[in-house]
């Protein structure tokens, strides 16, 4: 369930490339399946990033001094065109990788789970509260199924 091809305008960046980073055609699926039944275009970025660039990011975003998995950027919204721009995700590869392992989930799967998630975030969700934690679960779950993978937090 993707939308048409100028629905989502994909600007990707590797600052960290390893043989396992997904390519783009796997970052616009699973982006585009998370932004599916939206009635417009959207801009979205998505930069790979190493751990240096992602402990940097979230040491002053977010206060917190250690890389992350994927950091979530509000976008300028509608842009002269007509379309929107959403934002971007800063996905850092090693922690990626590492937790993919841990979790015991193929990098796809944990891959497309972070997109989902960092794009969930561009659109409002979140999981400070165990509500909001449940709904923005759910609605991922939904997404992931719909991708051919599994419930990533069974």
């Amino acid at each position: 369930m993707k939308p048409a091809p100028d629905r989502l305008v994909l600007d990707l960046t590797y600052a960290a490339r390893r043989p396992w980073v997904p390519r783009r055609a796997q970052f616009q699926q699973w982006a585009a399946a998370a932004f599916a039944g939206r009635a417009q275009s959207v801009v979205l970025g998505v930069r790979v990033v190493g751990t240096a660039r992602s402990r940097s990011l979230n040491a002053r975003y977010r206060g917190k001094d250690k890389p992350t998995n994927v950091l979530s950027f509000g976008g300028a919204g509608r842009i002269p065109d007509g379309r929107n721009f959403v934002g971007e995700l800063v996905i850092c590869a090693p922690v990626v990788e590492r937790e993919a392992r841990a979790q015991r989930k193929t990098r796809d799967q944990h891959w497309a789970h972070m997109t989902v998630h960092g794009v969930l975030h561009l659109l409002g969700f979140d999981h400070a509260g165990a509500a909001d934690a449940r709904k923005m679960a759910e609605i991922e779950v939904q997404i992931l199924d719909r991708l051919g993978f599994s419930n990533p937090y069974a």
